[in-house]
Parts: structure tokens; C-alpha cells; sequence
């Protein structure tokens, strides 16, 4: 076992298995020793856990928890281009989307789920710069979707 499974394990968490793409994309991209997710929506067993908007439909604390599910999504995307998560050196950069009611502000907090989780697996290297945006709408309704880049070695 890695490092950074062995600390999955420790947080009682696994990878799932990379989501099948809803459009015409891969799930990752290597440029040069970087790698960019696709974006990634909270997928758990193949289905959405819940749709609709933050703030009206589905409450802060649970978009929050679906950002953390996006992450392992994320990661299990990254591990399928470099083989071992071992090898990131450094999250670079985080962008989460929240579907939110047009009175929800609280983006950032929901967002917090990714930073917070990438932040307990990977310690200093989780570290990143990062983006929090209300949208309208995010595919097939879901809540929350996240998308990273990442540095390896």
C-alpha cells in the first residue's frame, strides 16, 4: 500500500471508481507535470446522492459533504493518469461550483469540503489556491462539482 492510501484508510475512506465522462471529455489530462481534472460531481455507487440548489433543496452542510465526495472523485481521476497519488507534489488549484438559490452566499463554506479534505490527506501539499462560484445549474442537477489541478513527480 501507498502512503496516501494507508492515510485514506486512516480517514475511513476509499477511491471510487473513476466516474464514466456525461459528455465528450476524459476524466484527466498530464500536461507537462501537471495534471487537470475534469470536473466532478459527487458521485457515489454511479448516482447522485441529491440534486437541486444549495440553499433551497439541499442545505449548506450536506453541499459541503458532496464537495469532499468531488475530491475523492477528483483523486481517484488523478490516480488513473499517474498511477500513485504518491507522486503529487502539491494541490495547485481548486475551483468548486455550488448550484445555488439566487439568496445562497455561502459558497466558500461548501467549498471548504474539497480544501478541507485535500487538506487532511495530503497535509502542506493539500494546500492550494482556490475558486468558489455560485452557478445556476450544474449537470444533471447535482449540487456541487469540483475539478483540480495538481502537481506530481
Amino acid at each position: 500500500m501507498s502512503a496516501i492510501d494507508d492515510r485514506l484508510t486512516e480517514l475511513g475512506l476509499e477511491l471510487p471508481a473513476i466516474a464514466a465522462p456525461a459528455g465528450v471529455y476524459i476524466p484527466a489530462v498530464v500536461s507537462g507535470n501537471l495534471v487537470f481534472t475534469s470536473g466532478q460531481l459527487p458521485f457515489t455507487a454511479g448516482a447522485l446522492p441529491a440534486t437541486g440548489k444549495v440553499g433551497a433543496t439541499v442545505t449548506a452542510e450536506d453541499a459541503k459533504t458532496y464537495a469532499a465526495t468531488c475530491v475523492l472523485n477528483a483523486l481517484a481521476a488523478v490516480e488513473s493518469a499517474i498511477g500513485s497519488l504518491d507522486r503529487v507534489t502539491r494541490v495547485v488549484k481548486v475551483v468548486g461550483f455550488v448550484s445555488s438559490d439566487p439568496a445562497f452566499t455561502g459558497q466558500p463554506g461548501v467549498i471548504n469540503g474539497a480544501s478541507e479534505l485535500l487538506g487532511e490527506i495530503f497535509g502542506d501539499r493539500g494546500v492550494h489556491a482556490r475558486s468558489a462560484v455560485g452557478v445556476a445549474v450544474l449537470p444533471l442537477d447535482s449540487p456541487v462539482e469540483v475539478e483540480l489541478i495538481v502537481e506530481f513527480a
